[in-house]
């Protein structure tokens, strides 16, 4: 049996050098300009899951990431769209603004798009069968993900395919929370990025995605194959990728490298190489998400600021007493 290809995943520092440099080096090293043709319609998808100032710098992917890789990209397309979907307690337009990216599409003549406002066509995504995904990212000449280098409660970890959640448009996607793990690795497969660019100049750890630790490390790191890099992200923060079931069922049907020896590093791994505190699932997150695959429970309770803002409080106030 033949072994496989090796998948590369790039490492760069942006201590000492500008993001602009740093992520350059790291698209040159995945061949970006063989993925990315003359004109060709490329859709960005950062990681944009807040509107909040006092969460956005760790949560969400940097603007100064974003223009890197935009500015790259513009010397061979300007066909270029950076995308977002609305979420349960926000909208993309919010999640733009709060996060700079409105004054950034600006600067560069790009539109900031949002999915749940666009055409959504149904694609078959196990395991819960038809699903409506935009069309804008199925038909892209090339889907590029920037997500942020972060630990997440019920996915372990959140990188690469986890962002891709964010291109369901269905404001309320929180409904499919139950079969999270099998639908990443479905959506994987349906958007095949071409190349993801991780964010991880300013990284969270603990109760991520959004209200975690933040952690800077000063690092991009890059790869045409976003199992492999996910994989390899959670090896240089300490954490065990086996743990993140979406890697792993993604890497059994196929969609890239998981284990070490099938990964080659580009880079000095073994200087950024640290020890993050995990992200973990406790009583009040499994019981949303046992509770919020009902559809009455996402609409009378998670969309309703004036019954789920005193619940969080009083979940917040317990969790601190327990812990």
């Amino acid at each position: 049996m033949n072994m496989p290809t090796k998948s590369k995943v790039v490492l760069r520092s942006t201590a000492g050098t500008s993001v602009d440099q740093a992520v350059r080096e790291a698209m040159d090293a995945c061949d970006w300009h063989s993925l990315v043709g003359r004109n060709d319609h490329v859709v960005l998808k950062p990681n944009l899951c807040t509107p909040l100032p006092e969460w956005v710098e760790a949560a969400n992917t940097s603007i100064d990431v974003c223009r890197a890789v935009c500015r790259v990209l513009l010397e061979r397309t300007g066909n270029i769209s950076l995308v977002e979907s609305d979420g349960i307690r926000y909208t993309a337009q919010q999640a733009f603004e709060g996060s700079g990216y409105v004054a950034l599409g600006r600067e560069l003549g790009l539109p900031l798009v949002n999915l749940s406002r666009t055409a959504w066509t149904k694609v078959e995504c196990a395991p819960v069968g038809e699903v409506e995904l935009p069309r804008m990212v199925l038909s892209a000449d090339a889907f590029i993900t920037l997500p942020v280098l972060k630990t997440h409660g019920l996915t372990y970890f959140t990188g690469a395919l986890k962002n891709q959640w964010g291109c369901m448009p269905q404001f309320n996607r929180i409904m499919y929370h139950s079969w999270l793990d099998q639908m990443l690795a479905s959506l994987h497969a349906i958007f095949r990025p071409k190349l993801a660019v991780m964010d991880g100049i300013v990284a969270m750890e603990g109760h991520g995605p959004v209200a975690g630790k933040a952690r800077r490390l000063d690092l991009i790191l890059a790869s045409r194959d976003g199992v492999a890099l996910d994989a390899s992200a959670m090896r240089l923060v300490g954490l065990s990728p086996e743990r993140a079931r979406h890697v792993v069922l993604a890497s059994a049907q196929g969609l890239g490298n998981f284990e070490p020896r099938d990964i080659e590093l580009d880079g000095d791994w073994v200087a950024h190489a640290t020890h993050f505190e995990p992200g973990s699932i406790d009583w009040a997150n499994r019981i949303e998400t046992r509770m919020s695959r009902y559809r009455w429970f996402v609409k009378y309770v998670l969309e309703r600021d004036l019954i789920y803002e005193p619940i969080r409080s009083t979940v917040k106030l317990i969790r601190r007493f327990a812990a």
